[in-house]
């Protein structure tokens, strides 16, 4: 940079500004702008021993010492700041960064940075971004500060707390706030908030009319007391957990029992469940003891994100999943980017990379879900004796389906002895299926966590590797029933090229790990009882050269338990492979009454039917998708180095966030025996801690969002330094500490704003307050706005009368146009067909498929399901004015509309329009708006539509009304 005399009164200038405190507004600025700037522009050449020039723009102290060209900087003084002319490009001295220059808002940042003293944090440096060097100036931010309820201000003609702060704010920007809104458009806007639904017009008529003082605090109780409120608020919750039904991906596959978890929570809001308890049961409900079915089936908060039935690299997948939740919770919960750090530390805010995994730590035991089975699902007992009934039943099958198989290994080995004279071939695996797998590996996978290419049966029940497709980068499971003829001792023997292992009652006898060539023949003996026992044998090849060999030997007998394996053993030694043998039930089909008689052969054929219709029977209980952990004891967490996890750093114990003090967690000793480690219940009790200073500044201030269409931090979900900062800071303190006071109801707090003249004001406009606060930061009005995507179809249907009250159970199926079930990459998969009735429920019961969104939902900006999405888009757009006055479902609820009117108004035309409008517009229209729709009419019928059709129209019209669709 070009060299800049820095005068004695610029060097006193540039000594007072390293040591006066910085105003929050310039330190914002410098995080938010200045440092990314330098830390991406400028570290690389201007840090280290040896940096470009000698100049160093790491620190403060380097760049005001400045290099080989004098000082860079001199804090507030612009035009003696060489840093500020580099990045405009000035014609005179060094043009920074040489290859390409920054866009002039970035150098302007720079400037007014410059001018404001040039703060940095204490301590600070752009050797790193915040999250490498937490500072006491970051431990000052706003949303890490703790909390403590401030002092209500003492402003004239306030009604309530929350007045109070309103009013003051505007009082210091010289505003004034807008009148109250008139009463219909207020019963309005309070009945969608908590209900998502409009209120019916003969409620707005009886509210705008009653002269009882009391009338809306009535209303908003009866509103907070309806069933309907928990799918109201249920909704906001759904959008931001990433709520869905399937896995996403070509298949989208269902994931089983997802609808459990969206009753739960409608259920929970409906109950005024405390929040603490509410985030508790999600992140370890499992662990509660005295949690009950809901607490289980809140767990599915872990499964409800997307899912890869087919990744190319499973432990990368596996840690994805980790960073879903770990993403989901830290946004949802705490208010932060906290997987920003998966890869490196916060390059925005103080969150070093340890803390990422730190926090992944708490949930590094959770087993990886499988799209069902006994690790993501779990039976539901509405209590003890429910649950012994339940266990009771399953154990009466398995013990059938056992005797039934034995009678029938029997009838077999009499039909083997009697067809070829011999018993010796008797089949030792009975049930055996395989699952087949393309992939090269260099220890065993878990093959549970991966998509097989094929699978199948082998009823001649050895292990065997003929479905294979190629000799090279292939791996077999095989899961089957291993019959054992006696009690006594037994000997196993596994070898294999590669890898293989063997399980036998659900333990591990025998294992080769990793890549080696057959000749290590491994031998264990156990003691089995008489009767049928689980069996298991994993196998992986890597290179050329494939081999498995497996037997058995016991009492009396010595066999093989592989085929078509070209390192099997002898025949002398397999004693007649099942191969030969063929499928032994087709055999009895065709040979039965001829070999075994016409009694046993009948015998044999109910056997058949008895135990297929005993293992396909589910012997009663629901079952909801869960979180489960590995058991008590956690793997190891550690550092991912650039998020790689072939690539371990530091390892890392459960902890909180180093910026609220980075306390490490006190997870107690789980018991002997416990399913889990238990350190999800540490940090559910860190999150909903009275002391978190994150959490209830984060839910108070997405109950406002809800209520005013923004947060008062409009970032909802990142209240970091690069989040936006809260336009009423007092305010939010204020309502976060009232809503812990409360016991974390949210019911209360509904009221308090509910009931607020701030939330009563009109919506409309005034020059002046527009000129002074376009945005309406400082809240002058409230601000009108469009229905979301469900009030809009719930909303259509409540005005044709047809909208089903029913309640929870499984999402249903609207009918969709086949043009849209045309773009699946598998059309029409995985959507059913409900009746009229249940296609006419509330949005919120709909089948959530991510690869197929209802049209008139997606078209009004339906929540995104891939990820946490803490605000809906309120787009305008000519697909929705398209799909509501030419869509097939605006047609069809046009005529429900038009026919319900005929019911309720009679036969008269403009008794029919006037009655439309009041059931659209929750209002009595006006002489000349009734005359337009008469007009509409009459010139629809002179055209040549028929009464039915022009009136039918015109409902279709009023359906489209911007009055409908806009709330004041």
């Amino acid at each position: 940079m070009a060299r800049t005399p820095l005068s004695a009164l610029a060097l006193l200038a540039a000594l007072l500004g390293a040591d006066a405190p910085p105003a929050d507004e310039a330190l914002k600025l410098f995080e938010a702008k200045v440092r990314p700037v330098l830390l991406d522009q400028c570290s690389r050449c201007h840090s280290g021993d040896k940096p470009k020039g000698g100049l160093r723009l790491d620190s403060r102290e380097g760049a005001i010492a400045g290099g080989d060209s004098g000082p860079a900087l001199v804090p507030g003084n612009v035009e003696e700041s060489p840093i500020v002319a580099a990045v405009r490009y000035d014609e005179d001295g060094a043009k920074m960064p040489p290859k390409k220059r920054l866009p002039t808002k970035v150098a302007d940042d720079i400037a007014r940075w410059v001018k404001l003293g040039a703060p940095w944090p204490e301590g600070g440096s752009t050797g790193g971004p915040p999250g490498s060097h937490i500072t006491e100036a970051h431990r000052q931010h706003w949303a890490f500060r703790p909390l403590v309820k401030p002092a209500v201000p003492a402003i004239e003609g306030a009604k309530s707390p929350i007045d109070a702060f309103h009013l003051s704010t505007l009082k210091s920007a010289g505003m004034t706030p807008n009148p109250p809104a008139d009463r219909r458009a207020l019963i309005r806007r309070a009945t969608y908030d908590l209900l998502g639904l409009p209120p019916t017009p003969e409620d707005v008529e009886a509210f705008a009319t009653t002269a009882d003082p009391d009338a809306y605090s009535n209303l908003v109780d009866r509103l907070l007391a309806s069933p309907r409120y928990g799918e109201r608020w249920g909704r906001h919750w759904l959008d931001l957990v990433r709520y869905a039904e399937t896995n996403s991906y070509e298949r989208d596959g269902v994931k089983p029992n997802a609808w459990r978890y969206r009753d739960y929570v409608i259920k929970s809001f409906n109950e005024d469940k405390p929040f603490d308890r509410f985030a508790r049961e999600q992140l370890a409900g499992d662990e509660i003891a005295d949690g009950g079915p809901e607490a289980k089936i809140a767990t599915g908060y872990y499964r409800l994100g997307i899912w890869d039935d087919e990744p190319s690299d499973p432990l990368q997948s596996k840690f994805d999943a980790l960073d879903d939740v770990v993403a989901t919770t830290g946004q949802v919960f705490l208010g932060l980017t906290i997987d920003c750090a998966r890869c490196h530390d916060h390059k925005l805010d103080p969150i070093p990379q340890k803390d990422y995994y730190r926090l992944l730590s708490f949930f590094r035991n959770v087993n990886h879900y499988r799209n069902g089975g006994p690790t993501d699902e779990a039976p539901l007992y509405a209590d003890d004796d429910a649950r012994r009934a339940q266990e009771a039943k399953r154990a009466e099958v398995r013990r059938q389906i056992d005797e039934g198989q034995a009678q029938l290994t029997a009838i077999e080995a009499e039909f083997r002895a009697k067809a070829v004279g011999r018993a010796a071939g008797v089949v030792d695996i009975d049930d055996l299926r395989y699952r087949y797998y393309r992939d090269t590996w260099e220890l065993l996978p878990d093959f549970d966590a991966l998509k097989p290419e094929a699978s199948g049966d082998l009823p001649a029940g050895r292990f065997d590797l003929a479905p294979r497709t190629r000799d090279h980068a292939f791996g077999f499971s095989f899961q089957g029933t291993l019959i054992v003829p006696q009690d006594g001792t037994y000997e196993f023997r596994l070898d294999s090229d590669d890898g293989s292992r063997l399980s036998v009652d659900g333990h591990v006898i025998a294992e080769h790990d990793g890549l080696h060539g057959l000749g290590r023949v491994q031998v264990v003996v156990a003691e089995l009882k008489r009767g049928r026992v689980p069996i298991r044998l994993d196998y992986f090849q890597r290179g050329q050269g494939y081999g498995l060999d497996a037997s058995w030997s016991g009492p009396g007998f010595k066999r093989s338990l592989v085929a078509g394996s070209k390192n099997d053993p002898p025949e002398a030694e397999r004693s007649a492979a099942s191969p030969a043998n063929g499928d032994i039930a087709a055999q009895i089909r065709s040979a039965g009454e001829r070999v075994l008689g016409v009694e046993t052969y009948n015998r044999y054929r109910t056997l058949v039917r008895e135990v297929r219709d005993l293992k396909a029977r589910k012997p009663g209980g629901d079952a909801a998708l869960v979180v489960t952990e590995a058991g008590p004891t956690a793997p190891e967490t550690f550092v991912l180095l650039r998020g790689d996890p072939s690539s371990h750093g530091d390892k890392v114990e459960p902890a909180f966030l180093e910026v609220l003090g980075g306390t490490p967690a006190v997870v107690p000793t789980p018991p002997p025996g416990s399913p889990t480690t238990g350190r999800r219940t540490a940090l559910a009790a860190w999150i909903g801690s009275p002391t978190n200073p994150l959490t209830p500044r984060v839910l108070a201030n997405r109950v406002w969002q809800h209520h005013f269409g923004r947060g008062i931090v409009r970032s909802p979900s990142n209240f970091g330094l690069q989040g936006d900062a809260p336009t009423h800071p007092e305010l939010l303190d204020w309502l976060a500490a009232t809503l812990v006071e409360g016991g974390w109801r949210l019911k209360s707090l509904h009221r308090q704003i509910m009931l607020s003249d701030t939330y009563q004001m009109s919506s409309r406009s005034r020059p002046d307050a527009l000129a002074a606060d376009p945005i309406n930061d400082k809240l002058w009005r409230f601000d009108m706005r469009r229905l979301s995507a469900e009030e809009v179809r719930d909303s259509i249907l409540a005005a044709t009368g047809t909208l089903n009250p029913k309640m929870y159970g499984p999402g249903v199926y609207p009918e969709i146009p086949k043009e849209v079930m045309a773009g699946q990459s598998n059309p029409g998969a995985g959507w059913g067909k409900s009746s009229p009735a249940e296609q006419s429920r509330r949005s919120i019961y709909i089948h959530a498929k991510r690869s197929l969104a209802l049209p008139i939902l997606e078209g009004f900006d339906a929540a995104e399901t891939d990820r946490s999405a803490p605000s809906r888009f309120a787009t305008t757009q000519p697909t929705q004015a398209l799909a509501m006055i030419n869509g097939a479902f605006l047609n069809a609820q046009a005529s429900l509309l038009a026919e319900r009117i005929g019911r309720e108004a009679g036969p008269g035309v403009e008794a029919r329009v006037a009655r439309a409008l009041r059931v659209v517009t929750c209002r009595p229209p006006t002489d000349a708006e009734i005359q337009r729709g008469l007009t509409l009419i009459e010139t629809l019928q002179a055209g040549g539509a028929s009464p039915e059709s022009a009136l039918r129209s015109f409902c279709l019209v009023a359906l489209n009304l911007n009055e409908f669709l806009y709330l004041d």
